[in-house]
């Protein structure tokens, strides 16, 4: 046998191998897939993929291969939610808007295999999911520019959905007209409140007056059926093209960084031990040094808290609830404790959703 042939040899048996792990690869994928259907889960994962790819490429001991490698993984994962996606395809998923509306956009990025189902509200896409006519809702929660969605998280905290994932869309604004239409023509702008707010400066600079719509995709659209060329809209590229409308500015948002934090939730807590994050709404007494020591509960056991932000109680004048997203995972056994302890002190507390990190996608 030359070595050429010995050579084609290992590779056969290399191949019988690999084909093997394959399908045992594949049959584990479809378990996964099969949990993530029974509780509205995402096929996107990017934190447990970056986390994988980090872990195994350290396996390659020939370091000239290593990013072939990588590679390689990367290729796999793609089967591998694909896959998924073919399993647990028809998962109806609720958001507020029209097609090409920025929760659209995202809801098709985290689901795209999914029946993605419009709805006229947020209230109403929340709903959706709570009375069974759809199995997740993907609902804004925050801007980078604007600041949180209020109602969004009001609803989050009174409500019986938990979060199974937090997604980062990174948008940029654009202005939208007529066929034909210059800068110069454009008088009114039409859009969602945030993102005129997140693009003010450009506004200003060009004297033109806004004018509120439900949605980006909305505005859009208005613009494309009954106005003339000194309206534009604010809204994405996709929406343009699915609008018939000009792009005439591009990048119009304050700032470089833009980004809409979106909240999958769903009728089920997902619980995993690999978990890094979770979301937690708490009320304390009315008294002096009882935030502190809540806030101390939660420090005492190791947990840091990203971010606190106090919202108004709708039925108690003057009175306020806490929305916290705290680093760690709330069913380890130090979790639980602190849980326990928390609630104890507090007269409510609500752990609203628990994932494993921010997810970033890009419109």
């Amino acid at each position: 046998m030359t070595s050429l042939e010995e050579a084609r040899e290992k590779i056969s048996e290399a191949d019988k191998e690999i084909a093997r792990y394959f399908e045992i690869r594949m049959n584990a994928v479809s378990e996964v897939a099969q949990y993530k259907k029974e509780h509205s889960l995402p096929v996107l994962d990017t934190g447990r993929e970056n986390a994988l790819i980090a872990k195994n490429k350290e396996y390659i001991t020939n370091e000239e291969i290593r990013d072939l490698y990588i590679l390689f993984q990367k290729n796999m994962m793609d089967l591998s939610k694909k896959y998924q996606s073919i399993l647990i395809s028809g998962q109806k998923i609720a958001f507020s808007g029209i097609e090409g509306a920025y929760a659209h956009i995202a809801a098709k990025k985290i689901f795209p295999e999914g029946n993605i189902s419009p709805y006229p509200s947020f209230k109403k896409a929340y709903t959706a999911v709570v009375n069974g006519e759809c199995d997740s809702v993907v609902l804004p929660i925050e801007n980078s520019t604007a600041g949180e969605v209020g109602d969004n998280i009001d609803m989050i905290y009174s409500g019986t959905l938990f979060i199974n994932g937090i997604y980062e869309l990174r948008i940029s604004h654009n202005l939208l007209g007529k066929k034909g239409a210059k800068l110069t023509d454009i008088k009114e702008v039409i859009s969602h409140s945030q993102a005129i707010d997140q693009c003010k400066t450009f506004l200003e600079e060009n004297n033109i007056a806004p004018k509120k719509a439900i949605n980006t995709a909305i505005a859009a659209k208005q613009v494309s059926e009954s106005c003339g060329k000194e309206t534009g809209a604010i809204a994405s590229k996709e929406t343009a093209a699915l609008y018939g409308l000009e792009i005439i500015r591009e990048k119009i948002n304050s700032g470089e960084s833009n980004a809409t934090r979106f909240a999958v939730l769903s009728r089920e807590r997902h619980k995993d031990s690999q978990n890094k994050l979770f979301m937690l709404g708490f009320t304390v007494k009315h008294e002096a040094g009882a935030l502190a020591k809540a806030m101390n509960i939660i420090g005492d056991f190791g947990f840091n808290m990203q971010m606190i932000k106090s919202r108004p109680l709708k039925n108690l004048l003057w009175q306020y609830y806490f929305f916290t997203e705290i680093q760690g995972n709330p069913d380890s056994a130090t979790g639980k404790k602190m849980l326990s302890e928390l609630k104890a002190f507090c007269p409510d507390v609500k752990l609203l959703g628990s994932y494993s990190k921010h997810n970033i996608i890009e419109s």
